[in-house]
């Protein structure tokens, strides 16, 4: 195994085997942007993804600004099937929320509670790589694998439903009717999302999320986020973001910027900054974050019954007695256009 060409007949080997389930050989995380991917992290697969992040608010027609901390996470698992997710997901905050209207005595008032709680399940209802026999990967160019393919502009689809739980009297949830119900009970309302994901060759990943939050409420909104990732290297991933949100209650436009680092392939480090460009509020948010797996997959069994790395090995040692064969001088026609064709050079040329 220290060829690099064996290396990578390995990778691509793996990759035919894997990449057209939902579960990868390296950690499938939603960080550090807010969208969802439309794939699972894999059946048997826990995932923690978890960070802190800055929070400065300002109101200035109302003369309001809220200046704290808090933490986002979210806990997946993929459950029974490949396709199935459940995960549960949340957003602590705490702050201090100051009132400037008044110039000689502002009022300030400490808040902490959860912006969200919600707990959901999410399922691959389509995906365009499965069962595509002529995706499998070239094994003998690194540039035929890499060129762009008019089909990939079909997405993989996926449906997610959830509920929210919101505390008594919790200060970031806004009141059902501020006038008949001036202190808000909390309880439980629901949300749905339609979320979809485009592999492009060269590391591009598109996704795109369709979200209806508190649903059978009086502040339900629509929210849509997008999402371009870029994959520089191996470890290193780049990403923008925007999302949209229209409610009665609450209407924004928010764009996100940062990254991603692997370390190893159950480990990921973030970071990302949040902004807007108004003042009803203005928002400015910095947040760090990291995303951590615990992989109890199986590996999917091949036809003949053995798993990836044993059908690897199976195929080199096929291809290793064929040659030791030919060595012997058990040369035929039939096995020197064979051989011939076993040794096709691979092409490592990116131009």
């Amino acid at each position: 195994m220290n060829n690099p060409k064996n290396y990578l007949t390995l990778v691509l080997l793996l990759f035919s085997f894997t990449a057209f389930a939902q579960y990868t050989d390296v950690i499938n995380s939603n960080r550090p942007g807010e969208s969802k991917s439309a794939f699972a992290v894999g059946k048997n697969v826990g995932q923690i993804e978890a960070g802190p992040f800055t929070v400065k608010d300002e109101h200035t027609p109302l003369k309001t600004e809220a200046k704290g901390f808090g933490i986002d996470f979210a806990l997946r698992y993929g459950l029974l099937w490949e396709e199935l997710e459940i995960n549960i997901e949340g957003n602590y905050q705490n702050d201090t929320f100051k009132d400037n209207r008044s110039e000689f005595s502002p009022q300030e008032i400490k808040r902490s509670n959860f912006k969200n709680l919600a707990l959901g399940a999410k399922y691959l209802v389509y995906d365009p790589y499965k069962n595509r026999e002529e995706e499998k990967p070239n094994l003998y160019s690194y540039h035929a694998n890499k060129k762009f393919k008019w089909r990939n502009l079909i997405p993989a689809v996926a449906v997610y439903g959830g509920v929210n739980y919101d505390a008594e009297n919790n200060v970031y949830v806004p009141y059902t009717n501020p006038f008949t119900k001036p202190y808000y009970e909390g309880g439980v309302n629901f949300k749905a999302m339609v979320a979809t994901q485009n592999n492009f060759s060269s590391g591009w990943v598109l996704v795109t999320n369709f979200l209806m939050e508190r649903i059978s409420t009086d502040y339900s909104s629509f929210q849509y986020i997008i999402t371009l990732t870029k994959a520089i290297n191996e470890q290193f991933v780049l990403f923008g973001e925007t999302q949209g949100i229209s409610g009665d209650y609450y209407a924004d436009n928010l764009f996100r910027f940062g990254g991603a680092y692997l370390f190893g392939k159950d480990f990921q480090l973030d970071t990302a900054v949040t902004f807007n460009t108004k003042d009803t509020p203005s928002v400015f948010s910095l947040n760090f974050g990291a995303s951590y797996r615990l992989d109890f997959h199986k590996d999917p069994q091949v036809d003949n019954g053995t798993n990836a790395m044993d059908e690897y090995e199976r195929r080199a040692n096929k291809k290793r007695n064929k040659k030791n064969k030919n060595k012997d001088g058990d040369d035929s026609p039939d096995d020197t256009g064979k051989r011939k064709k076993e040794t096709q050079v691979i092409d490592f040329d990116d131009e």
